[in-house]
């Protein structure tokens, strides 16, 4: 497998690309490195651990197309061809000869059953599904609709005007953009607490404990428990620390998952359920 991978300005420099969060952008790039000569990364989901972007972030690339789900949970990069040229001699075949057969190739993009659609700077501006996995074929084998389902599970919606680009999953399996103007707000009620550190830590939770999420409605009041309760945790050892109490490693702490255990339905109040 060559060592060295390439990014078309004419992908990663688009309004497009440009357009989407920050740790989106990143996890496209970390792919890229991951893929095989053909474009196919094994496990998504390890790269995006591993680069602290959240499941969020994969779906987004899955919605706007820069990525292509299978039901193995293996991903092929859309642009592959676009961004980077093997030489023959130096290429190294994919282990997933029965995916890349599935897919057809146009101007350098791959798509499914002929559905390819143009690319880079063509592209509308909004992310939807359909875009480009095209109508899935349903009656393959190795893909449908469900493989789509999960690593997209549903697409983000687009950003509101004034959306942040922190996207909460939901217990509808849509996602809740949280507001700029509400982030700012929450970080003026818990000045101890870095409120989009939080926001990303409850996604990982949300992933985590997907029977968990919460709705659209209750989607603020859950976030408010939570930076309620890291405040007072925050607060707390702060008080401890001025008292002069023992706050390092041998203190009777309370344990980290007690904190969590707030947010589990029938633990406390139901945080917006």
């Amino acid at each position: 497998m060559a060592n060295r991978r390439m990014f078309s300005r004419d992908v990663v420099e688009t309004d497009k690309f440009l357009g989407m969060p920050l740790t989106t952008q990143a996890l496209y790039f970390h792919l890229g490195m991951e893929a095989d000569d053909d474009g196919f990364v094994s496990s998504p989901k390890k790269v995006q651990r591993a680069v602290g972007c959240t499941e969020g972030d994969l779906k987004h690339l899955a919605s706007c197309g820069y990525i292509i789900p299978f039901e193995s949970g293996v991903i092929v990069i859309a642009d592959w061809s676009v961004n980077n040229w093997i030489r023959p001699d130096r290429k190294r075949d994919t282990r997933f000869p029965e995916l890349l057969k599935i897919l057809d190739m146009e101007n350098g993009v791959y798509c499914l059953g002929g559905s390819c659609q143009p690319n880079g700077s063509q592209l509308p501006t909004v992310c939807h599904t359909e875009d480009r996995l095209g109508k899935v074929n349903i009656d393959k084998d190795s893909i449908d609709k469900d493989s789509i389902d999960n690593i997209i599970s549903s697409e983000p919606e687009e950003s509101a005007p004034n959306g942040s680009g922190i996207l909460l999953p939901l217990i509808d399996k849509t996602f809740y953009d949280v507001p700029v103007d509400k982030i700012s707000k929450w970080q003026q009620a818990f000045p101890g607490v870095d409120v989009e550190l939080e926001l990303r830590r409850m996604i990982t939770w949300c992933d985590a404990n997907p029977k968990k999420k919460k709705t659209r409605r209750g989607a603020d009041k859950f976030i408010n428990g939570w930076l309620e309760r890291a405040q007072n945790r925050g607060s707390n050892y702060t008080s401890r620390m001025q008292a002069g109490e023992e706050v390092g490693d041998n203190a009777d702490r309370r344990p980290a998952s007690d904190f969590y255990k707030q947010f589990v339905p029938g633990a406390g109040d139901s945080n917006g359920d």
